[in-house]
């Protein structure tokens, strides 16, 4: 597949010079915080995560004195030719090109020589504020640097031309690596060393943010932090109009500077395949580029696909896009099963470094996984994004969010509001604008986990419990929702949505979600106007008609979600606020089930209890909720995926645990996604599963089993082995999930999502068995959650399974077989 081994072929050759991140450099917080806040909360591990942020800071610090000493270097030798009867370079031009390097270089040796000892020697009263307010104050030096950084770049781009001596130094500086490092040094250009310290006066102010985070209000220090961080953040906002010089790329019609606003990789449906692109949007012009094959050790460069105007790009109209092709959607079972693999070649990635294995063991596996993430790079994504040039053609992207749609639309509209002109790029101009794009691209690798170096947090796993209460800021009365998304394997999914709130400026949800997460580091909130004008209905299958109002993200920090308290914050979009709170449990703490303390209810209680107390052979509760799905939830896209809200699932385990006499009554009125939950609920609260901790072991090897015969006799005498109240209540469900998944076509959940869904509910090991498991979270995922889902898809595909057949028979033999 050419696009699959291009795209290998980029992962495999990225520069470590165009690589801007840096080891032990925290990044900014993903959300609005009030400083001090955490700190004062928890001052003990806020002066932990002090010492934590100040190393990583220091780590970064070393690494950028050695860019700085790589630069400075050949200055001296230079400087000492420039007055011989030979000069590789006039004193000017080695003036122009170094200007201020060594100043810079003469503060952050001092900084990083006072601040080494007081983190070495850790004491958590000992205060640096001081360290960082000065370095702050210095920061005019780093804006006399800023003023000529471009004429420094031009200079040596001239001189590189005109003399071949520079032109080798330039190409390989040799950059010292850390003293710990098994890197005694790296090759990097002059041209990426001189943009470092353009880089770093962001990182210094996104420390200054986390200190700030994780240092009491009543440090000594706090004041001066805060200072150092206002200077800073003033000296940033004078500067950032202006600076990013990787964005700028020739120049416009107009004169003007041509600037990268905005650039990532999307698919693109070209001549009714998927192809990975590269998409830049400039400030006039839209280029969608494929990386070029290239020898290895060549500069790679990209391959212009088509380029429209902005002044010629307009979006279609649903109207319009009906006429368009239909995008083929691939299965859900599919892209689940794509997942499960990618899990379980991480689990054996983890498994051959634990056991020191072969290197080239490891870069097989990694290889392999890289493909098969790539796969579903491609292949997940399915919510159309139209683009059409008013002089021609249309283009056709699909995205895995409208999230990133309405960011795309946004940031290509903003540009049309400002006067821009039509124009054709001459073949040369194309060449020189196409091969701008990977100096300047700021999305380096494709978004796959296998990009990621193995020290990168490998997100949460388990469940986020999100409560949606309010929002405030809305210019008129409208019907409004939200919807909540979580990335998982490199894209964001939907995974839960709030009732419309009918004609307010005020919406108050106040409902509660559980989200299942998988390796997951952000969440999305996304509000929308919902649109009730029927000629504006869905068109296109997948294509939302209802207006985003707003849309913002957070980033999922596992130390500030994994406590057991509720953590409240606020998400500013457009000028509108959403107020939510979450929480975390992870997937060892959900594994945990608490029996009833009463005798009454049915939640928490033994099944043979409840069945025998009901004279029934299947709890009342199971029964209800099935019939009210299949009678009015059948056809609701997402029925067990889609989360209900958790207040109105409370509201119906409290009526069934009082056997209340309105339970029939409130069902009929009640959400459907809330009865699926309270019915998910109840098995996931039984004091032990419904396939028994027993039997878990049992059922854990039986799917393992290769030949089918075995497989089959295996997996029937387990059902017989389970007590007749699970059984039979097993089999009424199977047969009920098995009835949704007829409506696949229309619901969306086939027999395998089905399966992921209430596998880990049914069937999970007992707290003694979990503890052995649960090292890494990833591989809780993989193993575990991998063979539930298994088990439970394996009787889903078997034949309908007879309760009194099964009993009859002690050797259970299959035609299918």
């Amino acid at each position: 597949m050419e696009e699959e081994e291009e795209a290998i072929g980029y992962l495999d050759k990225v520069l470590e010079d165009e690589d801007d991140s840096e080891p032990g450099t925290p990044t900014s917080p993903g959300s609005p915080f009030s400083v001090g806040e955490k700190g004062e909360r928890d001052a003990g591990k806020g002066l932990e995560m002090r010492k934590l942020v100040l190393s990583g800071f220091l780590a970064s610090e070393e690494i950028y004195i050695n860019q700085l000493e790589a630069l400075l270097l050949p200055m001296k030798p230079l400087k000492a030719t420039a007055t011989t009867s030979q000069p590789v370079l006039t004193l000017q031009q080695i003036e122009t090109i170094f200007y201020k390097i060594q100043d810079i270089y003469e503060i952050h040796k001092e900084f990083y020589d006072s601040l080494c000892p007081k983190v070495q020697q850790w004491d958590s009263n000992v205060t640096m504020g001081h360290l960082f307010q000065k370095l702050a104050s210095q920061l005019g030096v780093y804006k006399a640097f800023v003023d000529n950084y471009k004429i420094a770049l031009e200079t040596a781009e001239k001189c590189s031309q005109s003399n071949y001596q520079f032109q080798k130094i330039s190409e390989e500086l040799k950059v010292k690596g850390p003293k710990d490092s098994k890197e005694s040094h790296t090759s990097v250009t002059m041209e990426a060393l001189l943009y470092k310290p353009i880089d770093r006066v962001t990182r210094s102010t996104l420390v200054l943010h986390d200190l700030l985070k994780h240092t009491p209000a009543d440090h000594p220090d706090y004041p001066l932090l805060q200072d150092a961080l206002r200077i800073s953040q003033n000296f940033l906002s004078s500067i950032n109009e202006d600076i990013d010089p990787r964005r700028t790329a020739v120049t416009t019609p107009k004169g003007e500077t041509r600037q990268l606003v905005k650039d990532g990789f999307l698919v693109e449906l070209s001549e009714g395949s998927r192809k990975l692109r590269h998409v830049f949007l400039f400030t006039d012009v839209l280029l969608c580029a494929k990386l070029k094959k290239t020898a290895v050790g060549k500069h790679q460069q990209y391959d212009c696909k088509w380029y429209v105007p902005l002044a010629d790009l307009v979006f279609p109209s649903p109207e319009e896009s009906e006429h368009c092709p239909q995008v083929h959607v691939i299965p859900d079972h599919e892209l689940e099963d794509m997942k499960m693999k990618i899990s379980a070649i991480k689990s054996e990635v983890q498994k051959e470094k634990a056991n020191k294995g072969q290197s080239r063991a490891i870069e097989r596996l990694k290889k392999k996984m890289f493909e098969n993430e790539f796969w579903l790079l491609l292949n997940s994504p399915a919510i159309p994004f139209r683009i059409h040039n008013r002089n021609g053609k249309s283009y056709l992207f699909l995205l895995s969010s409208d999230y990133e749609r309405s960011e795309w639309r946004e940031a290509i509209q903003k540009l049309q509001k400002k006067d821009l002109q039509a124009f054709v790029l001459s073949s040369v101009e194309l060449q020189v604008l196409t091969g701008s794009c990977f100096k300047l691209r700021t999305v380096h690798n494709i978004p796959v986990t296998s990009n990621k170096d193995d020290d990168e947090s490998p997100g949460l796993y388990g469940f986020l419990h999100v409560i949606v209460h309010s929002a405030k800021g809305f210019k008129q009365s409208a019907n409004l929702y939200c919807t909540l998304e979580v990335d998982s394997f490199g894209y964001f999914v939907s995974k839960a949505k709030t009732r419309v709130f009918r004609d307010t400026t005020e919406p108050q949800w106040n409902e509660e979600f559980e989200i299942e997460l998988e390796g997951s580091q952000s969440l999305r909130i996304l509000c929308y106007e919902k649109c009730y004008d029927k000629t504006k209905l869905n068109k296109d299958n997948n294509e939302i008609v209802d207006k985003i109002m707003g849309k913002g993200q957070i980033q999922l920090d596992p130390q500030a979600v994994q406590t057991k308290n509720w953590h409240m914050d606020v998400i500013e979009m457009n000028g509108i606020k959403v107020e939510f709170s979450m929480k975390f449990t992870s997937r060892d703490m959900s594994l945990k089930r608490t029996p009833s303390k009463k005798q009454t209810g049915v939640f928490g209680v033994k099944i043979s209890v409840v069945t025998k107390r009901e004279r029934s052979k299947v709890p009342y509760i199971v029964r209800q909720c099935i019939e009210e799905v299949e009678k009015r939830g059948i056809e609701e896209v997402g029925i067990y995926r889609i989360s209900g809200v958790a207040t109105d699932i409370q509201a119906l385990k409290a009526v069934f645990d009082a056997n209340n006499k309105d339970i029939l009554v409130m069902l009929s009125d009640m959400d459907i996604n809330a009865i699926a939950g309270t019915l998910k609920l109840y098995f996931r609260e039984l004091p032990e599963p419904l396939l028994t901790d027993r039997l878990y072991p049992a059922f854990m090897e039986g799917i393992a089993l290769s030949d089918p015969a075995a497989k089959e006799n295996c997996m029937m005498h387990l059902l017989r082995s389970l007590p007749d109240p699970n059984l039979i209540t097993f089999l009424f469900l199977l047969e009920h999930l098995k009835r949704v998944a007829e409506k696949e076509p229309i619901n969306k959940m086939s027999l395998h999502n089905l399966a992921t869904v209430f596998g880990p509910t049914l069937l999970r090991p007992s707290e003694g068995e979990s503890k052995g498991h649960l090292t890494l979270a990833s591989d809780i995922w993989s193993h575990d959650v991998m063979a539930q889902v298994q088990v439970l898809l394996y009787y889903l595909q078997h034949p309908p399974i007879s309760f009194t057949e099964l009993k009859r028979n002690t050797l259970y033999f299959s035609t299918d077989v």
